[in-house]
């Protein structure tokens, strides 16, 4: 028998922002909507902002920004809420060069109808220091310009964050993006982000559902009460990570949002926190 119990059957989602080194605020959870097209993605937008999401990560390597765009649009017309109330974030695929990047925000812009994007990312540290270095400037041009409000990184590890800071950035990262749950805690650069005021993002918080049958997993998930996923979304958010659950199943997306109801305990927390085996479940950039 579960040893915590929910005292309402009514929903209870986690809408809360956090403050990003730029004054801007940024939603605690998000949609994520890697590789997913067409009237999957629209449906998954659509349910996830009905259901309280305010935010989407998105990509240009996930070739579907007109289609979340075009969710977007439809379901502010209907609603009390405007542009300014969603947090959208898209990346750049690859460091190819300085006109590239601008080229890709201005496509982001164009195909998403958002008139800006929230949060603008390098995708990946591929590319090497120079191309890094130069791609980062298009970026801040695009803050100066006013297509983007801030700017991260995704999957960047200490060395390249290092590189970044001290070629002194007239704008520096607001955003580190990296694959995080208890089975990969990544302890050395989130110490490091948390040093430099970055904020981490955590995407495939659910390890691809590959550890939902760990004993520590399934114990605490009866303990709680709760899922699997939603323990994993607890340690994420107790963490003070951003989050970014997928899903394309309307009561997922739902039970993924669904976790103000309960706080894992600090001893708990800990057991999580020693399951780390350096599991990578996701592709080089995600």
């Amino acid at each position: 028998m579960a040893e915590l119990t929910r005292t309402t059957s009514r929903p209870q989602p986690v809408t809360q922002s956090l403050e990003l080194n730029t004054g801007h605020t940024i939603p605690q959870i998000q949609l994520g909507v890697y590789l997913t097209e067409g009237q999957e993605c629209h449906r998954a937008v659509r349910t996830a902002l009905e259901v309280g999401y305010r935010g989407i990560d998105s990509a240009e390597w996930y070739c579907n920004e007109h289609q979340i765009g075009a969710t977007l649009t439809e379901f502010l017309a209907s609603s009390p809420l405007s542009r300014t109330d969603i947090f959208f974030t898209s990346k750049v695929q690859r460091n190819i060069s300085y006109d590239d990047t601008r080229a890709s925000i201005r496509q982001c812009i164009r195909l998403s109808q958002m008139g800006y994007v929230d949060l603008y990312m390098l995708h990946t540290p591929k590319g090497g220091r120079e191309k890094r270095l130069e791609c980062w400037r298009a970026l801040e041009d695009a803050v100066e310009s006013g297509e983007v409000r801030t700017i991260g990184v995704s999957n960047f590890g200490v060395e390249e964050l290092r590189e970044l800071l001290e070629s002194k950035p007239r704008i520096g990262p607001a955003v580190n993006q990296l694959e995080l749950h208890p089975f990969n805690t990544q302890s050395e650069v989130v110490q490091f982000c948390r040093d430099n005021n970055i904020l981490v993002s955590a995407y495939s918080p659910f390890a691809r559902g590959r550890r939902f049958d760990n004993p520590t997993i399934v114990e605490l998930s009866e303990k709680y009460g709760c899922s699997g996923a939603q323990l994993l979304l607890r340690w994420s958010l107790q963490k003070g990570f951003v989050v970014l659950p997928k899903s394309v199943q309307p009561n997922r997306i739902l039970s993924n949002v669904d976790v103000g109801w309960f706080e894992i305990g600090a001893e708990d927390m800990e057991r999580l926190d020693g399951l780390d085996e350096g599991l990578t479940t996701a592709s080089h950039q995600e």
